[in-house]
């Protein structure tokens, strides 16, 4: 019998953390914790968390290119570099222990404290599209998509300043490529975990759910409401983090 409770739970912090993902990042740092409190294992967490990034990721995608904010051969010719990276990266999740996957998750968790107070100014004259792509991009790719396919907790902050800071594309436009990456990269990552039985079907299509619901209206909301709007919501994503990893709520 289907735990009720807990699939409203999975939807509720999937929405928000869908809506944070695709305005910031972060929206992790509340979902693997809440599948982890559910009762799975670190590994089984970090497979089921996939399916609510991957639905969501399509839908905030669909949102963008149904808003005109699109440039798909960038988004793809970065996604590539992460591949293997993350292919590596999620190998090496399904492989260690369940201690020690939590043990580096608070870890990971501890260095996105000391990120939050070093103060990130987003510039505001980058353009819109990418006119030219600096090689440095595509290292840097294939390092976050390790760290995506481990662990996937706060890859979206390091998307999000890469892409702004190294392509100079605005954060509207950071953020569309930033959809786009995780999304391609999140494919072979859910086969590894598919094919290692580490993941929750119910949690995970609960949760999928709600990721969907936040992306879709996330999306829309980055387009209309501007850059502005995109660095309040950046700054409340990192609050909410914070709140949680002092385990305020």
């Amino acid at each position: 019998m289907p735990d009720y409770i807990s699939i409203l739970i999975l939807f509720a912090v999937g929405a928000l953390a869908g809506f944070i993902n695709v305005m910031a990042g972060g929206g992790s740092s509340l979902t693997l914790p809440t599948l982890i409190f559910l009762g799975l294992d670190g590994a089984m967490a970090n497979g089921t968390n996939r399916i609510g990034i991957l639905l969501q990721n399509i839908f905030a995608s669909v949102s963008f290119k149904r808003e005109s904010v699109s440039q798909i051969k960038v988004s793809l010719l970065m996604a590539v570099f992460t591949l293997p990276g993350a292919i590596i990266g999620a190998i090496a999740a399904v492989k260690i222990g369940d201690k020690l996957f939590q043990t580096i998750l608070g870890i990971v968790m501890i260095g996105i404290i000391i990120t939050m107070i070093i103060p990130i100014k987003y510039k505001k004259d980058y353009q819109e599209r990418v006119k030219k792509i600096p090689w440095l991009i595509y290292p840097v790719m294939f390092l976050i998509g390790f760290y995506g396919g481990f662990i996937q907790v706060g890859v979206g902050f390091l998307l999000l300043a890469s892409i702004h800071f190294i392509l100079k594309v605005n954060l509207v436009y950071a953020n569309m490529h930033k959809i786009m990456v995780v999304l391609v990269y999140t494919i072979p990552v859910i086969l590894i975990f598919l094919f290692t039985d580490n993941i929750n079907w119910e949690y995970g299509l609960s949760l999928a759910v709600g990721n969907s619901f936040g992306g879709w209206w996330s999306a829309k909301f980055a387009v209309r409401k501007g850059e502005k709007f995109v660095k309040t919501i950046l700054i409340a994503a990192i609050f909410i983090i914070a709140l949680k990893l002092l385990n305020i709520f």
